[in-house]
C-alpha cells in the first residue's frame, strides 16, 4: 500500500467505532443509499468488518514490504516516519482503526453493548495484530534472532507503536513517536548484536 492510501484510511478513523454507520458513510462520501446497501447488505457490522479487513491488510502489506526491503530496524523506522506524517497531516485526528475497534465496546442498534458482536470484532483484531507480529517475528528470525526472542520483540514493537499513536493524539505532538522509535531502534540494535554473538 502507498503512503497516500494509508493516510486516507487513517484519516477516516476520527469518530470511533460506534460513530461509524451507513448513514455517516453516505453523508461523507455522497454515495447513493442503494449502492451502499448493495455493497453492505448486513449494514453497519459488515461495514466495520470490511474496514477492519482493509486496514489490517493495507498496514500489514506496507509493513511487510518495508521489512523485506530494508530489514526490521530500518523498515520500522520508515513505518514510524509514515505514522508521523499521517498524524501531522491530519492535525492529530488520525488513528489506527484496528486499535479503535479493540478498545471500544460495540453498542448494538438497541443502544446497549452487544457482547457477541464485540467478541467477533475482537477476534478479528486479534488476527490482524497476529499478522503484524508475524511479519516482524519472521523478519527478526531471518536476521538471526532466536524464535522466542523474536516473538517477544515483535509483540513489544506492535504494542509500542499502537500505544504511541494514541499518546501522540492526546498530546497533539509527535514527540512520543520520536522517543519510542529511537528506543525501539536502540533495542533492536542491541538484540541484533546479541544474535550475532
Amino acid at each position: 500500500m502507498g503512503q497516500q492510501d494509508q493516510r486516507h484510511q487513517q484519516k477516516g478513523d476520527r469518530r470511533g467505532l460506534n460513530a461509524t454507520s451507513i448513514r455517516e458513510v453516505v453523508r461523507r462520501t455522497g454515495t447513493p443509499w442503494g449502492s451502499v446497501g448493495h455493497h453492505f447488505p448486513r449494514g453497519t457490522l459488515q461495514l466495520l468488518e470490511d474496514a477492519l479487513i482493509f486496514a489490517g491488510r493495507e498496514v500489514g502489506q506496507l509493513l511487510a514490504v518495508l521489512v523485506e526491503a530494508h530489514g526490521v530496524k530500518a523498515g520500522l523506522s520508515a513505518f514510524i516516519a509514515g505514522w508521523r506524517q499521517i498524524l501531522e497531516e491530519s492535525a492529530f485526528e488520525a488513528g489506527c482503526p484496528v486499535l479503535a475497534v479493540s478498545v471500544e465496546a460495540f453498542v448494538g442498534e438497541a443502544g446497549f453493548p452487544d457482547a457477541e458482536v464485540q467478541a467477533h470484532l475482537l477476534d478479528m483484531t486479534q488476527v490482524i495484530f497476529d499478522q503484524w507480529r508475524g511479519t516482524l517475528t519472521r523478519g527478526l528470525e531471518k536476521e538471526g534472532m532466536a524464535p522466542a526472542r523474536a516473538r517477544r520483540l515483535a509483540m513489544l514493537i506492535v504494542a509500542s507503536v499502537e500505544g504511541t499513536v494514541a499518546l501522540c493524539r492526546a498530546s497533539r505532538s509527535t514527540r512520543a513517536l520520536d522517543d519510542v522509535g529511537e528506543e525501539l531502534e536502540a533495542l533492536l540494535a542491541i538484540a541484533a548484536a546479541g544474535a550475532a554473538d
